[in-house]
């Protein structure tokens, strides 16, 4: 067993900070780009008289970043080198993810929206396995080119742990002869629709409410007719760009469909392992950047004449956080390594237990962390001058998205007791 970082990624980080430093921060400390990442970030960030989305000027500056780094060949490191990425592998990702964080806030990676200097392309992976060669080209180019951008709309107002008893419907109906389908429906946390020029939507077109099978995705561009953006749902963590949206009578041809009719949550599930592990690796590594800012103000802080840090009730919980920061590393890195030594396909059958406790217990250590950050930190700690808050207020939501954690320990628990998995019998 060796647990050592390679030598060629831990030249690869070195390069990154050394862009980080030359290219990003630069970005930032130009007109007034700080403004993003201070304690002015929520409202620079959110335009608040048009339904709290992201202000133009937010998400310019996220754009010419991802511009710079892409010219610098590290936006599409993880996608495939056909494609103009590195093939990056997934303990890659998982290392440089968690680094990344650790650096505390800042336009090389800002969670918030998903962005990174380093790109994660979960329906890079989607299209690879499921597309079609048009699909691919198209979709897969388009997004790194700018032209395509594709929403997630599996969730529904009534349904959203639960997606195999999702009420949106699609029938098949034949329009100026062309055979497509008819979809009605409504969905709900669709981020991104105000910029998605398509919407990878899931319906119904067979089978009985509960079934796994008679799901389908179809890729419905947006704005398309029949299609309504209902409201724009404000949520803990702003900007938001999570609407809740209507399908009355919308109609797409049958090349519209991503995959297998009737087989599309094995699409969901192609979507959610890449986006846990990686994502559990940023909660890991902010979790982390709390831990150590703590130790550092308490080190420095000196009430009633003495280092705050002396106390033992500032050590122990500190100690205990860090302590599980070290183990769910190791678990996180071991997973993303075995994830990258079997295909794509068997992730599911075989570890995507490991991969829900690594997404689930490091979403809720990252909260823990912020939470006792801004206890360590007294009053400053609660401020808006300290990033605390907003690290509290963005990874919350991800013990809910990608999966509720209670899913994430029910999948667990199914592995566990040979329900699924490897323990499975019969």
């Amino acid at each position: 067993m060796d647990f050592t970082i390679p030598q060629d990624l831990e030249d690869y980080y070195a390069e990154l900070v050394a862009f980080i430093e030359a290219e990003i921060e630069p970005l930032v400390a130009k007109d007034d780009n700080i403004r993003f990442f201070d304690h002015r970030r929520e409202w620079a960030r959110t335009d608040f008289e048009e339904g709290g989305l992201p202000r133009h000027e937010w998400e310019d500056l996220l754009r010419e970043a991802r511009k710079v780094a892409d010219k610098a060949g590290h936006w599409r490191f993880s996608a495939p080198k056909k494609y103009g990425g590195k093939d990056g592998s997934n303990l890659w990702m998982a290392v440089i993810r968690d680094r990344f964080a650790q650096r505390g806030l800042g336009l090389h990676n800002d969670l918030q929206n998903e962005h990174s200097i380093v790109g994660n392309f979960p329906f890079v992976a989607m299209f690879e396995t499921f597309g079609t060669e048009e699909q691919k080209q198209e979709f897969i180019l388009g997004g790194f080119e700018g032209t395509r951008r594709v929403a997630f709309g599996l969730t529904e107002p009534h349904h959203g742990s639960d997606a195999t008893h999702m009420e949106t419907r699609a029938v098949r109906e034949t329009r100026d002869g062309v055979e497509g389908w008819r979809i009605d429906g409504e969905k709900m946390w669709i981020t991104g629709m105000h910029v998605a020029t398509h919407c990878a939507l899931f319906a119904r077109t067979d089978g009985e409410d509960g079934s796994a099978r008679g799901i389908t995705c179809f890729l419905v561009p947006n704005p398309t007719e029949g299609l309504e953006i209902e409201e724009w749902l404000w949520t803990f963590n702003m900007p938001t760009d999570h609407p809740r949206l209507s399908l009355n009578n919308v109609w797409v041809p049958d090349s519209a469909i991503l995959g297998q009719e009737g087989r599309g949550l094995a699409l969901a599930q192609s979507f959610v392992h890449q986006n846990r592990i990686r994502q559990a690796a940023s909660s890991l590594g902010a979790a982390q950047y709390c831990v150590e800012e703590s130790v550092k103000y308490a080190r420095e802080r000196k009430p009633f004449g003495e280092e705050l840090a002396r106390n033992q009730a500032i050590q122990f919980p500190l100690v205990e956080l860090a302590t599980q920061c070290e183990m769910l590393r190791l678990l996180i890195y071991k997973t993303a390594w075995e994830m990258d030594n079997m295909p794509h396909e068997e992730i599911e059958r075989t570890i995507s237990d490991k991969v829900s406790m690594c997404n689930y217990w490091a979403n809720r250590l990252v909260c823990q962390a912020a939470d006792r950050a801004m206890q360590v930190h007294g009053g400053i700690g609660y401020s808006r001058h300290k990033p605390f808050e907003h690290i509290y207020r963005h990874h919350r939501r991800y013990r809910i998205t990608e999966g509720a954690e209670e899913i994430q320990m029910r999948k667990v628990a199914a592995y566990l007791f040979g329900y699924l998995g490897p323990r499975r019998k019969g």
